[in-house]
């Protein structure tokens, strides 16, 4: 399975959504005209296994050892890690957005050794923040090494590669944006002009919505 194969099952499972007028709103703020739920993948047994066989595939393709502990991202992340985990027969843990506020205040859910290497499972990375928040827990309470993390998708965006670079992270996605976009438009599930107005937003997601006058 290629990247077009994944971004044209995006695609079909309709996980991706589109709307100019109101734009979508992202957790970190940006206002943008495509929208992506990956959670949906997790109904349709098809797609569910194409995904969990792309992420097995690149396991391989780096040659991880087998005692990485897979941790999921909560919440998209963590069926994506238990699937893969499973899979291989492989440890996993989840990691919260912050830590508990009762009991022993953990952060991340299941049991790690310290020192362990994780590799972080993610449905979605946009600007990488709470992936990067993530890595910072993972390293901090759980005392591990990471240096690679999966995700079905990415937006690309430069500022997030740069930030994913300087944490010392490798990030692998089965499809980006740039494909989703070409195969969206050579389907014609996007006219031109939208592709157009799209990819202006991938140049400058932060001004984009003022641009629009939205």
């Amino acid at each position: 399975m290629g990247s077009r194969d994944f971004a044209g099952m995006l695609l079909d499972a309709k996980a991706v959504k589109i709307s100019f007028d109101p734009p979508f709103t992202y957790a970190s703020g940006l206002r943008a005209p495509i929208y992506t739920d990956n959670r949906v993948l997790i109904s349709y047994v098809k797609e569910r296994t194409m995904v969990i066989d792309g992420m097995i595939a690149k396991v391989k393709e780096l040659g991880l050892p087998s005692d990485v502990v897979y941790a999921g991202t909560a919440t998209a992340g963590i069926p994506w890690a238990s699937f893969v985990a499973d899979r291989l027969g492989a440890s996993m843990v989840y990691v919260r957005p912050k830590p508990k506020d009762h009991g022993a205040g953990k952060q991340i859910e299941g049991s790690m050794a310290a020192g362990s290497t994780a590799v972080i499972v993610e449905d979605l990375v946009t600007t990488g923040g709470s992936s990067l928040a993530t890595v910072e827990v993972l390293r901090r309470e759980g005392g591990s090494k990471v240096e690679h993390m999966f995700a079905i998708f990415t937006y690309g965006f430069e500022k997030m590669y740069k930030s994913f670079e300087e944490a010392g992270v490798q990030l692998h996605v089965l499809t980006d944006f740039p494909t989703l976009l070409e195969v969206a438009r050579e389907r014609g599930d996007i006219t031109d002009d939208q592709y157009a107005k799209i990819l202006e937003y991938k140049s400058d997601p932060e001004g984009w919505a003022g641009k629009m006058g939205l």
